[in-house]
């Protein structure tokens, strides 16, 4: 994810980086500044303007066009807000767990406070693979188990650790049931997370959004060279990124869980979850 200073107006708007949709519709961009030159040059020089159209269509197709981008986008910033909560109540309910641990467990138990915040960060960091499909890096939490769905293995190991403390009357039955909400949390916010994950925008909607974005495209300069002359190029290009570059912003913030610049800092979340909880524990976190 982008860190970033939202007061620092002329250092964003001067600033390029590798998400930045300029450099992804560069050649799109020519295409499109070859295309409407070619026919402003052909309804000039060679039709003599003598084929009038109407602006009037594609005025009230602007319109239209406008709410659709703007549905987009809010329905796309609502799916990565979305992740983050999910991400944020992991934080949060990896803290709570540590902190009732660390009431009603001995500061001598060391081993059992070191096993909790290894499970805890593991589990979150297993959860981050598991989203981004790196699979193979998910091996070194289990071992020499390759489970399909590592984070619930994770998940499990903690249930049945706690579940032994209250076994071995280490834990009161009040306790273990104190526990259980936090505990459960863990599978909740991944089957969330897995659901954001696994159910994208529904392709007819996603390829009509396309369709109409190309038609619009295409074919305003020949309702505008009339009125704008050869300045249709640039108009015509500038909306096309402008309105591109909306469509490529959501394509990418609407799936939260991956690497790129506008994604979730899922990598900086699990390190705060080890470094929280084992301070909460005082262990070592590099234990």
């Amino acid at each position: 994810m982008v860190q970033y200073n939202p007061r620092d107006w002329f250092g964003l708007i001067f600033q390029f980086h590798k998400s930045d949709t300029f450099r992804q519709l560069a050649g799109m961009m020519l295409v499109i500044a070859v295309f409407s030159g070619a026919v402003a040059y052909l309804e000039i020089e060679i039709l003599n303007m003598r084929f009038k159209t109407t602006t009037i269509m594609h005025s009230l197709l602007g319109v239209v066009i406008g709410l659709l981008m703007v549905f987009r986008t809010n329905t796309a910033y609502e799916r990565w807000w979305e992740g983050r909560k999910l991400w944020g109540s992991l934080l949060n309910n990896t803290r709570n767990i540590a902190i009732k641990i660390n009431a009603m467990v001995p500061l001598t138990d060391q081993e059992t406070r070191i096993k909790v915040v290894e499970l805890m960060s593991n589990f979150a960091t297993a959860l981050q693979y598991h989203l981004t499909h790196q699979l193979s890096k998910q091996q070194k939490f289990i071992g020499d188990e390759e489970p399909e769905h590592q984070p619930n293995l994770l998940a499990t190991q903690l249930y049945e650790l706690v579940h032994d403390l209250h076994k071995n009357e280490r834990i009161t039955g009040y306790q273990f049931l104190a526990l259980n909400n936090e505990l459960q949390s863990l599978t909740d916010i991944t089957g969330a997370c897995e659901r954001i994950k696994k159910t994208p925008i529904p392709y007819s909607y996603s390829l009509f959004i396309k369709k109409f974005l190309f038609i619009y495209i295409m074919t305003m300069p020949f309702s505008f060279v009339s009125d704008f002359g050869y300045w249709i190029i640039l108009i015509t290009t500038f909306v096309f990124y402008v309105l591109v570059s909306l469509e490529l912003i959501a394509e990418e913030i609407e799936d939260p869980f991956g690497n790129d610049a506008n994604d979730l800092p899922m990598t900086s979340i699990c390190e705060n979850i080890k470094k929280s909880t084992a301070e909460i524990l005082q262990i070592d976190p590099n234990v």
